[in-house]
Protein backbone atom coordinates (compact mmCIF):
# COMPACT_ATOMS: atom_id res chain seq x y z
CA UNK A 1 0.00 0.00 0.00
CA UNK A 2 1.33 3.45 -0.89
CA UNK A 3 2.13 6.10 1.70
CA UNK A 4 -0.79 8.17 0.42
CA UNK A 5 -3.17 5.21 0.77
CA UNK A 6 -1.91 4.55 4.29
CA UNK A 7 -2.63 8.12 5.26
CA UNK A 8 -6.09 8.02 3.66
CA UNK A 9 -6.90 4.75 5.42
CA UNK A 10 -5.76 6.25 8.69
CA UNK A 11 -8.01 9.26 8.23
CA UNK A 12 -10.93 7.07 7.23
CA UNK A 13 -10.53 4.97 10.37
CA UNK A 14 -10.65 8.13 12.43
CA UNK A 15 -13.65 9.49 10.53
CA UNK A 16 -15.47 6.19 10.83
CA UNK A 17 -14.64 6.20 14.51
CA UNK A 18 -16.86 9.25 14.95
CA UNK A 19 -19.81 6.94 14.63
CA UNK A 20 -18.56 4.34 17.12
CA UNK A 21 -16.87 6.44 19.77
CA UNK A 22 -17.75 9.65 21.57
CA UNK A 23 -16.39 13.01 20.49
CA UNK A 24 -13.99 13.14 23.44
CA UNK A 25 -12.55 9.69 22.67
CA UNK A 26 -12.20 10.55 19.00
CA UNK A 27 -10.40 13.78 19.90
CA UNK A 28 -8.05 11.88 22.21
CA UNK A 29 -7.24 9.37 19.47
CA UNK A 30 -6.64 12.16 16.94
CA UNK A 31 -4.25 13.90 19.33
CA UNK A 32 -2.46 10.63 20.11
CA UNK A 33 -1.80 10.02 16.43
CA UNK A 34 -0.76 13.62 15.95
CA UNK A 35 1.77 13.26 18.76
CA UNK A 36 3.12 10.07 17.22
CA UNK A 37 3.73 11.97 13.97
CA UNK A 38 5.37 14.91 15.77
CA UNK A 39 7.61 12.52 17.71
CA UNK A 40 9.05 11.28 14.41
CA UNK A 41 9.71 14.81 13.16
CA UNK A 42 11.13 16.55 16.23
CA UNK A 43 14.34 15.85 18.16
CA UNK A 44 13.48 13.69 21.17
CA UNK A 45 14.53 16.34 23.67
CA UNK A 46 12.30 19.00 22.09
CA UNK A 47 9.32 16.66 21.89
CA UNK A 48 9.71 15.54 25.51
CA UNK A 49 10.07 19.12 26.73
CA UNK A 50 7.29 20.90 24.84
CA UNK A 51 4.76 18.41 23.45
CA UNK A 52 4.67 15.25 25.56
CA UNK A 53 3.59 16.98 28.83
CA UNK A 54 0.52 18.58 27.18
CA UNK A 55 -2.94 17.10 27.89
CA UNK A 56 -4.89 15.87 24.82
CA UNK A 57 -6.45 18.61 22.72
CA UNK A 58 -10.21 19.05 22.90
CA UNK A 59 -12.19 19.32 19.66
CA UNK A 60 -15.17 21.44 18.67
CA UNK A 61 -17.22 20.87 15.53
CA UNK A 62 -16.86 17.07 15.38
CA UNK A 63 -20.57 16.64 14.63
CA UNK A 64 -20.65 19.37 11.98
CA UNK A 65 -18.70 18.05 8.94
CA UNK A 66 -19.31 21.22 6.94
CA UNK A 67 -17.31 23.39 9.37
CA UNK A 68 -13.66 23.39 10.36
CA UNK A 69 -12.61 21.60 13.51
CA UNK A 70 -11.24 23.71 16.34
CA UNK A 71 -8.59 21.93 18.42
CA UNK A 72 -7.90 23.57 21.79
CA UNK A 73 -4.67 22.89 23.68
CA UNK A 74 -4.33 23.86 27.33
CA UNK A 75 -0.84 25.02 28.33
CA UNK A 76 0.35 25.88 31.85
CA UNK A 77 1.80 29.38 31.35
CA UNK A 78 2.36 32.31 29.00
CA UNK A 79 5.94 31.37 28.24
CA UNK A 80 5.07 27.85 27.10
CA UNK A 81 2.05 29.09 25.16
CA UNK A 82 4.08 31.70 23.26
CA UNK A 83 6.89 29.26 22.55
CA UNK A 84 4.58 26.52 21.21
CA UNK A 85 2.75 29.11 19.12
CA UNK A 86 6.00 30.34 17.52
CA UNK A 87 7.77 27.03 17.02
CA UNK A 88 5.24 24.23 16.60
CA UNK A 89 1.68 25.49 16.10
CA UNK A 90 1.69 25.63 12.30
CA UNK A 91 2.98 22.05 12.04
CA UNK A 92 0.47 20.80 14.64
CA UNK A 93 -2.38 22.34 12.63
CA UNK A 94 -1.15 20.73 9.41
CA UNK A 95 -0.84 17.27 10.99
CA UNK A 96 -4.26 17.40 12.64
CA UNK A 97 -5.83 18.61 9.39
CA UNK A 98 -4.31 15.70 7.51
CA UNK A 99 -5.28 13.09 10.09
CA UNK A 100 -8.83 14.40 10.57
CA UNK A 101 -9.45 14.69 6.82
CA UNK A 102 -10.88 18.20 7.23
CA UNK A 103 -9.57 21.69 8.07
CA UNK A 104 -8.49 21.95 11.70
CA UNK A 105 -7.66 25.20 13.44
CA UNK A 106 -5.52 25.27 16.58
CA UNK A 107 -6.20 27.44 19.61
CA UNK A 108 -4.03 27.68 22.71
CA UNK A 109 -5.85 28.01 26.00
CA UNK A 110 -3.91 29.26 29.00
CA UNK A 111 -4.56 27.42 32.23
CA UNK A 112 -4.10 29.91 35.06
CA UNK A 113 -4.74 29.70 38.76
CA UNK A 114 -6.78 31.97 40.93
CA UNK A 115 -5.34 33.05 44.29
CA UNK A 116 -7.28 30.21 45.89
CA UNK A 117 -5.39 27.75 43.74
CA UNK A 118 -8.38 26.66 41.65
CA UNK A 119 -7.50 26.24 37.98
CA UNK A 120 -9.32 28.36 35.42
CA UNK A 121 -8.98 28.35 31.64
CA UNK A 122 -8.18 31.63 29.92
CA UNK A 123 -8.70 31.49 26.14
CA UNK A 124 -5.82 32.83 24.09
CA UNK A 125 -6.17 34.11 20.56
CA UNK A 126 -5.92 31.34 17.98
CA UNK A 127 -2.79 30.74 16.00
CA UNK A 128 -4.46 31.67 12.74
CA UNK A 129 -6.07 34.79 14.14
CA UNK A 130 -2.76 36.08 15.50
CA UNK A 131 0.03 34.43 13.54
CA UNK A 132 3.44 34.42 15.10
CA UNK A 133 6.17 36.44 13.51
CA UNK A 134 8.24 34.33 11.15
CA UNK A 135 11.72 33.68 12.42
CA UNK A 136 14.89 32.93 10.52
CA UNK A 137 16.38 29.49 10.58
CA UNK A 138 18.48 28.86 13.66
CA UNK A 139 21.32 26.40 14.32
CA UNK A 140 18.95 24.19 16.36
CA UNK A 141 15.24 23.75 15.75
CA UNK A 142 14.44 24.90 19.26
CA UNK A 143 16.31 28.16 18.84
CA UNK A 144 14.79 31.33 20.17
CA UNK A 145 13.11 33.87 17.90
CA UNK A 146 15.05 36.84 16.65
CA UNK A 147 13.97 40.23 18.00
CA UNK A 148 11.93 42.41 15.71
CA UNK A 149 13.56 45.35 13.99
CA UNK A 150 11.94 47.70 16.48
CA UNK A 151 13.33 45.76 19.40
CA UNK A 152 16.75 45.44 17.86
CA UNK A 153 17.05 49.15 17.21
CA UNK A 154 16.56 49.95 20.88
CA UNK A 155 18.56 47.12 22.47
CA UNK A 156 21.70 47.88 24.39
CA UNK A 157 24.67 45.64 24.97
CA UNK A 158 24.21 43.64 28.21
CA UNK A 159 26.71 45.70 30.19
CA UNK A 160 24.67 48.83 29.47
CA UNK A 161 21.28 47.36 30.37
CA UNK A 162 19.36 48.40 33.49
CA UNK A 163 18.47 45.87 36.17
CA UNK A 164 15.33 45.58 38.29
CA UNK A 165 16.11 46.63 41.85
CA UNK A 166 13.58 44.24 43.36
CA UNK A 167 14.63 41.07 41.55
CA UNK A 168 18.04 42.26 40.34
CA UNK A 169 17.02 40.79 36.97
CA UNK A 170 18.37 42.52 33.85
CA UNK A 171 15.27 42.89 31.60
CA UNK A 172 17.35 42.87 28.41
CA UNK A 173 18.98 39.51 29.05
CA UNK A 174 16.29 37.25 27.57
CA UNK A 175 16.13 34.13 25.42
CA UNK A 176 15.33 36.39 22.46
CA UNK A 177 18.60 38.33 22.84
CA UNK A 178 20.72 35.21 23.42
CA UNK A 179 22.41 33.98 20.24
CA UNK A 180 22.02 30.18 20.11
CA UNK A 181 24.72 27.84 18.87
CA UNK A 182 26.46 24.56 19.49
CA UNK A 183 28.48 26.06 22.36
CA UNK A 184 25.40 26.82 24.50
CA UNK A 185 22.85 24.41 23.02
CA UNK A 186 22.56 21.98 25.96
CA UNK A 187 22.56 24.71 28.61
CA UNK A 188 20.04 26.79 26.66
CA UNK A 189 17.71 23.83 26.13
CA UNK A 190 17.82 22.99 29.84
CA UNK A 191 17.15 26.63 30.76
CA UNK A 192 14.18 26.74 28.37
CA UNK A 193 12.80 23.62 30.02
CA UNK A 194 13.11 25.19 33.46
CA UNK A 195 11.48 28.42 32.25
CA UNK A 196 8.54 26.43 30.88
CA UNK A 197 8.06 24.26 33.96
CA UNK A 198 9.92 25.68 36.99
CA UNK A 199 10.28 23.51 40.06
CA UNK A 200 9.60 20.23 38.27
CA UNK A 201 12.74 18.83 36.64
CA UNK A 202 16.41 19.79 36.33
CA UNK A 203 16.34 21.12 39.88
CA UNK A 204 18.90 22.35 40.69
CA UNK A 205 20.30 23.40 37.32
CA UNK A 206 24.08 23.86 37.48
CA UNK A 207 25.70 25.72 34.56
CA UNK A 208 29.47 25.94 34.34
CA UNK A 209 32.07 27.36 31.96
CA UNK A 210 34.78 29.98 31.62
CA UNK A 211 34.32 33.71 32.08
CA UNK A 212 32.28 35.70 29.58
CA UNK A 213 30.55 32.77 27.88
CA UNK A 214 26.95 33.73 28.65
CA UNK A 215 26.16 31.93 31.92
CA UNK A 216 24.77 35.09 33.52
CA UNK A 217 22.72 35.93 30.41
CA UNK A 218 21.15 32.49 30.48
CA UNK A 219 20.01 32.57 34.11
CA UNK A 220 18.65 36.11 33.72
CA UNK A 221 16.69 34.80 30.71
CA UNK A 222 14.99 32.20 32.93
CA UNK A 223 14.16 34.88 35.50
CA UNK A 224 12.70 37.17 32.85
CA UNK A 225 10.60 34.34 31.39
CA UNK A 226 9.14 33.46 34.79
CA UNK A 227 8.39 37.09 35.66
CA UNK A 228 6.66 37.58 32.31
CA UNK A 229 4.42 34.64 33.08
CA UNK A 230 4.02 35.37 36.80
CA UNK A 231 4.79 39.02 37.63
CA UNK A 232 4.23 38.32 41.34
CA UNK A 233 6.77 35.46 41.43
CA UNK A 234 9.46 35.80 44.07
CA UNK A 235 12.60 35.76 41.95
CA UNK A 236 16.06 36.85 43.00
CA UNK A 237 19.35 37.03 41.12
CA UNK A 238 22.59 37.65 42.97
CA UNK A 239 26.29 37.01 42.80
CA UNK A 240 27.69 34.56 45.36
CA UNK A 241 29.60 37.42 46.99
CA UNK A 242 26.30 39.16 47.77
CA UNK A 243 25.07 36.06 49.58
CA UNK A 244 28.34 35.96 51.53
CA UNK A 245 27.85 39.63 52.42
CA UNK A 246 24.29 38.95 53.62
CA UNK A 247 25.48 36.09 55.82
CA UNK A 248 28.23 38.25 57.37
CA UNK A 249 25.82 41.14 57.98
CA UNK A 250 23.19 38.94 59.62
CA UNK A 251 25.82 37.11 61.64
CA UNK A 252 27.05 40.43 63.06
CA UNK A 253 23.49 41.53 63.86
CA UNK A 254 22.34 38.08 65.04
CA UNK A 255 19.37 38.35 62.65
CA UNK A 256 19.41 34.97 60.92
CA UNK A 257 15.61 34.86 60.86
CA UNK A 258 15.75 37.79 58.43
CA UNK A 259 18.20 35.88 56.25
CA UNK A 260 15.90 32.86 56.19
CA UNK A 261 12.87 35.02 55.46
CA UNK A 262 14.65 36.56 52.49
CA UNK A 263 15.95 33.39 50.84
CA UNK A 264 13.70 30.55 52.00
CA UNK A 265 10.54 32.13 50.56
CA UNK A 266 11.74 32.48 46.96
CA UNK A 267 10.18 30.78 43.93
CA UNK A 268 13.38 31.03 41.89
CA UNK A 269 16.92 31.65 43.09
CA UNK A 270 19.56 32.52 40.50
CA UNK A 271 23.06 32.64 41.89
CA UNK A 272 26.28 33.33 40.00
CA UNK A 273 29.79 31.98 40.69
CA UNK A 274 29.18 29.61 43.60
CA UNK A 275 32.90 28.80 43.60
CA UNK A 276 33.25 31.94 45.74
CA UNK A 277 31.75 29.96 48.66
CA UNK A 278 35.07 28.08 48.92
CA UNK A 279 36.48 28.08 52.46
CA UNK A 280 33.53 30.01 53.95
CA UNK A 281 31.98 27.48 56.32
CA UNK A 282 29.18 29.60 57.77
CA UNK A 283 28.13 30.79 54.33
CA UNK A 284 28.06 27.20 53.08
CA UNK A 285 25.93 26.15 56.04
CA UNK A 286 23.39 28.92 55.44
CA UNK A 287 23.30 28.22 51.71
CA UNK A 288 22.77 24.53 52.41
CA UNK A 289 19.81 25.43 54.65
CA UNK A 290 18.34 27.72 51.99
CA UNK A 291 18.96 25.09 49.33
CA UNK A 292 17.10 22.41 51.28
CA UNK A 293 14.20 24.75 52.12
CA UNK A 294 13.74 25.83 48.51
CA UNK A 295 13.84 22.30 47.10
CA UNK A 296 11.34 21.15 49.74
CA UNK A 297 8.80 23.74 48.56
CA UNK A 298 9.53 22.96 44.87
CA UNK A 299 11.16 26.32 44.24
CA UNK A 300 13.85 26.25 41.54
CA UNK A 301 17.56 26.92 41.99
CA UNK A 302 19.93 27.74 39.13
CA UNK A 303 23.63 28.19 39.82
CA UNK A 304 26.68 29.02 37.75
CA UNK A 305 30.32 28.26 38.37
CA UNK A 306 33.66 28.27 36.57
CA UNK A 307 33.95 24.50 37.07
CA UNK A 308 31.72 21.45 37.45
CA UNK A 309 30.51 20.49 40.96
CA UNK A 310 33.10 17.79 41.66
CA UNK A 311 35.83 20.21 40.56
CA UNK A 312 34.96 22.76 43.27
CA UNK A 313 37.53 22.99 46.06
CA UNK A 314 37.06 23.83 49.75
CA UNK A 315 33.30 23.35 49.52
CA UNK A 316 31.47 20.89 51.77
CA UNK A 317 30.81 17.56 50.07
CA UNK A 318 27.16 17.59 51.07
CA UNK A 319 26.77 20.83 49.09
CA UNK A 320 28.60 19.62 45.98
CA UNK A 321 26.54 16.43 46.02
CA UNK A 322 23.37 18.58 46.09
CA UNK A 323 24.73 20.69 43.21
CA UNK A 324 25.23 17.52 41.18
CA UNK A 325 21.81 16.03 42.01
CA UNK A 326 19.87 17.89 39.31
CA UNK A 327 21.35 18.62 35.90
CA UNK A 328 24.88 19.86 35.23
CA UNK A 329 25.57 21.41 31.82
CA UNK A 330 28.52 23.26 30.32
CA UNK A 331 28.76 26.36 28.16
CA UNK A 332 31.69 26.18 25.77
CA UNK A 333 33.62 29.00 24.11
CA UNK A 334 31.59 30.00 21.03
CA UNK A 335 32.60 28.49 17.71
CA UNK A 336 33.46 30.74 14.76
CA UNK A 337 29.97 30.79 13.22
CA UNK A 338 28.41 31.61 16.57
CA UNK A 339 30.91 34.42 17.17
CA UNK A 340 30.02 35.90 13.76
CA UNK A 341 26.29 35.67 14.55
CA UNK A 342 26.84 37.38 17.92
CA UNK A 343 28.74 40.26 16.33
CA UNK A 344 26.18 40.82 13.59
CA UNK A 345 23.25 40.67 16.01
CA UNK A 346 24.81 43.00 18.58
CA UNK A 347 25.91 45.47 15.89
CA UNK A 348 22.32 45.55 14.60
CA UNK A 349 21.15 46.16 18.16
CA UNK A 350 23.44 49.19 18.27
CA UNK A 351 21.88 50.49 15.05
CA UNK A 352 25.11 50.03 13.05
CA UNK A 353 25.01 46.92 10.84
CA UNK A 354 28.34 45.13 10.46
CA UNK A 355 29.32 43.63 7.07
CA UNK A 356 29.69 39.87 7.23
CA UNK A 357 33.34 39.88 6.07
CA UNK A 358 34.23 42.29 8.90
CA UNK A 359 32.36 40.10 11.41
CA UNK A 360 34.37 37.08 10.22
CA UNK A 361 37.64 39.02 10.55
CA UNK A 362 36.85 40.09 14.13
CA UNK A 363 35.51 36.66 15.08
CA UNK A 364 38.62 34.90 13.81
CA UNK A 365 40.84 37.15 15.91
CA UNK A 366 38.76 37.32 19.11
CA UNK A 367 38.20 33.76 20.28
CA UNK A 368 38.18 33.80 24.06
CA UNK A 369 34.60 34.59 25.03
CA UNK A 370 31.52 36.68 24.34
CA UNK A 371 32.63 39.46 26.68
CA UNK A 372 35.85 40.04 24.75
CA UNK A 373 33.87 39.87 21.53
CA UNK A 374 31.56 42.65 22.79
CA UNK A 375 34.58 44.72 23.78
CA UNK A 376 36.07 44.34 20.31
CA UNK A 377 32.73 45.30 18.75
CA UNK A 378 32.54 48.49 20.84
CA UNK A 379 36.05 49.47 19.73
CA UNK A 380 35.20 48.96 16.05
CA UNK A 381 31.89 50.85 16.30
CA UNK A 382 33.47 53.74 18.24
CA UNK A 383 36.41 53.97 15.82
CA UNK A 384 34.01 54.10 12.85
CA UNK A 385 31.91 56.77 14.54
CA UNK A 386 34.81 59.02 15.57
CA UNK A 387 36.67 58.69 12.27
CA UNK A 388 33.49 59.09 10.19
CA UNK A 389 34.42 56.04 8.15
CA UNK A 390 32.49 53.03 6.92
CA UNK A 391 33.06 49.77 8.76
CA UNK A 392 35.54 47.63 6.82
CA UNK A 393 38.24 45.05 7.50
CA UNK A 394 40.89 47.78 7.21
CA UNK A 395 39.06 49.90 9.78
CA UNK A 396 38.57 46.89 12.10
CA UNK A 397 42.26 46.02 11.86
CA UNK A 398 43.18 49.59 12.79
CA UNK A 399 40.66 49.74 15.64
CA UNK A 400 41.88 46.45 17.11
CA UNK A 401 45.61 46.82 16.42
CA UNK A 402 46.57 46.81 20.10
CA UNK A 403 44.48 43.71 20.80
CA UNK A 404 45.81 41.91 17.72
CA UNK A 405 49.38 42.82 18.58
CA UNK A 406 49.08 41.48 22.14
CA UNK A 407 47.35 38.33 20.94
CA UNK A 408 49.96 37.61 18.29
CA UNK A 409 52.76 38.07 20.83
CA UNK A 410 51.19 35.94 23.52
CA UNK A 411 49.75 32.95 21.70
CA UNK A 412 52.06 31.05 19.41
CA UNK A 413 52.39 27.33 18.83
CA UNK A 414 55.61 27.25 20.85
CA UNK A 415 53.84 28.91 23.79
CA UNK A 416 51.01 26.39 23.53
CA UNK A 417 53.44 23.48 23.49
CA UNK A 418 55.25 24.73 26.59
CA UNK A 419 52.03 25.46 28.49
CA UNK A 420 50.52 22.05 27.70
CA UNK A 421 53.80 20.25 28.48
CA UNK A 422 54.00 21.98 31.88
CA UNK A 423 50.35 21.21 32.62
CA UNK A 424 50.70 17.48 31.90
CA UNK A 425 54.24 17.28 33.32
CA UNK A 426 56.03 16.10 30.19
CA UNK A 427 59.04 17.55 28.37
CA UNK A 428 58.54 20.17 25.65
CA UNK A 429 60.77 18.00 23.45
CA UNK A 430 58.11 15.29 23.62
CA UNK A 431 55.88 17.54 21.53
CA UNK A 432 58.17 17.06 18.53
CA UNK A 433 59.34 13.51 19.24
CA UNK A 434 58.09 10.30 17.66
CA UNK A 435 57.26 8.78 21.06
CA UNK A 436 53.73 7.38 21.17
CA UNK A 437 52.85 6.29 24.74
CA UNK A 438 49.46 7.67 25.85
CA UNK A 439 51.07 9.87 28.52
CA UNK A 440 52.80 11.79 25.70
CA UNK A 441 50.52 11.29 22.67
CA UNK A 442 47.47 12.62 24.50
CA UNK A 443 49.02 15.99 25.56
CA UNK A 444 50.49 16.29 22.06
CA UNK A 445 47.00 15.94 20.53
CA UNK A 446 45.63 18.49 22.99
CA UNK A 447 48.39 20.92 22.01
CA UNK A 448 47.57 20.42 18.31
CA UNK A 449 43.89 21.06 19.04
CA UNK A 450 44.68 24.28 20.91
CA UNK A 451 47.09 25.38 18.16
CA UNK A 452 44.27 25.08 15.62
CA UNK A 453 41.78 26.86 17.93
CA UNK A 454 44.00 29.69 19.15
CA UNK A 455 46.29 30.56 16.25
CA UNK A 456 45.96 31.39 12.57
CA UNK A 457 48.29 28.57 11.54
CA UNK A 458 47.18 26.12 8.86
CA UNK A 459 47.12 22.36 9.50
CA UNK A 460 50.37 21.77 7.52
CA UNK A 461 52.08 24.61 9.43
CA UNK A 462 51.00 23.14 12.76
CA UNK A 463 52.15 19.68 11.69
CA UNK A 464 55.57 21.06 10.76
CA UNK A 465 55.94 22.63 14.23
CA UNK A 466 55.11 19.27 15.83
CA UNK A 467 58.13 17.46 14.43
CA UNK A 468 57.21 17.51 10.75
CA UNK A 469 53.95 15.60 11.11
CA UNK A 470 51.48 15.32 8.23
CA UNK A 471 48.45 17.64 8.23
CA UNK A 472 46.12 14.60 8.43
CA UNK A 473 47.67 13.75 11.81
CA UNK A 474 46.83 17.24 13.06
CA UNK A 475 43.30 17.02 11.63
CA UNK A 476 42.76 13.69 13.41
CA UNK A 477 43.92 15.22 16.72
CA UNK A 478 41.69 18.28 16.30
CA UNK A 479 38.60 16.18 15.55
CA UNK A 480 39.31 13.67 18.31
CA UNK A 481 39.89 16.21 21.10
CA UNK A 482 37.04 18.44 19.88
CA UNK A 483 34.63 15.49 19.90
CA UNK A 484 35.74 14.21 23.29
CA UNK A 485 35.43 17.70 24.76
CA UNK A 486 31.67 17.54 24.27
CA UNK A 487 31.39 14.34 26.32
CA UNK A 488 34.28 14.30 28.79
CA UNK A 489 33.73 16.73 31.65
CA UNK A 490 37.26 16.37 33.03
CA UNK A 491 38.88 17.01 29.63
CA UNK A 492 36.61 19.99 29.03
CA UNK A 493 37.66 21.53 32.33
CA UNK A 494 41.35 20.96 31.59
CA UNK A 495 40.95 22.67 28.21
CA UNK A 496 39.20 25.63 29.85
CA UNK A 497 42.14 26.02 32.25
CA UNK A 498 44.68 25.82 29.44
CA UNK A 499 42.77 28.33 27.28
CA UNK A 500 42.46 30.84 30.10
CA UNK A 501 46.17 30.41 30.94
CA UNK A 502 47.21 30.98 27.33
CA UNK A 503 44.94 34.00 26.90
CA UNK A 504 46.43 35.53 30.01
Amino acid sequence: MSQEEQRVDGVQVLKAGEQSMGSADWATELWRRGCERLATELPEQQFNTWIRPLPPATLEGVGAPETALVATLKVPNHFKRDWIRRQYAARIEAILTELAGRPTRLELSLTAREPSGAPIAMPASSVNAAPAQQTSAQPDAGAGPRPTATTASTMMLPSQAPASAKHRINPLLTFDTLVPGRANQMARTAALHVAGAPGITYNPLFIYGGVGLGKTHLIHAVGNALLKDRPDARVLYLHAEQFISDVVKNYQRKTFDELKAKYHSLDLLLIDDVQFFAGKDRTQEEFFNAFEALLAKKAHIIMTSDTYPKGLVDIDERLTSRFDAGLTVAIEPPELEMRVAILIKKAEAEGTPMPEDVAFFVAKNVRANVRELEGALRKVLAYAKFSHKEISITLAREALKDLLSIQNRQIGVENIQKTVADFYKIKVADMYSKKRPASIARPRQIAMYLAKELTQKSLPEIGELFGGRDHTTVLHAVRKIGGERQKNTELNQQLHVLEQTLKG
